[in-house]
C-alpha cells in the first residue's frame, strides 16, 4: 500500500512541471524585450494598443510602433510573446 502512494506521490511530481509548462506556453512568455530595436524593455515607456500593453526600450521606438503597430504585434506573436492586458482597458469596463 505504501508502495502506491509513493508512487502516485512520485508520478504527480513529474507531471506537475510538464502541466505548467504547457500552460506556459499555451499563455505566451511574458515581454522582456522592444519589438522595434530589441533592447530591454522599459516598464516607463509603454503604448496600450487594442487593450495590450506594449513595452519598448527607448524613446522613439514607441512612434515607430504606432506606424505600424500590427507588423510588431505579429512579430512578437512569431516569438511566442504575449504581451501583457492594459490596465487602461480594464479601467473602461467601469470598474
Amino acid at each position: 500500500m505504501k508502495k502506491i502512494g509513493v508512487l502516485l506521490v512520485s508520478l504527480a511530481l513529474t507531471l506537475a512541471p510538464a502541466s505548467v509548462m504547457a500552460a506556459q506556453s499555451a499563455q505566451g512568455k511574458p515581454q522582456t524585450a522592444c519589438p522595434v530595436l530589441g533592447g530591454n524593455a522599459n516598464k516607463n515607456i509603454y503604448v496600450d494598443y487594442k487593450g495590450q500593453r506594449i513595452y519598448f526600450c527607448c524613446e522613439g521606438c514607441d512612434k515607430e510602433f504606432k506606424k505600424d503597430p500590427e507588423k510588431y504585434l505579429k512579430k512578437m506573436k512569431d516569438q511566442g510573446i504575449t504581451p501583457e492586458k492594459s490596465p487602461v482597458a480594464a479601467d473602461k469596463s467601469g470598474k
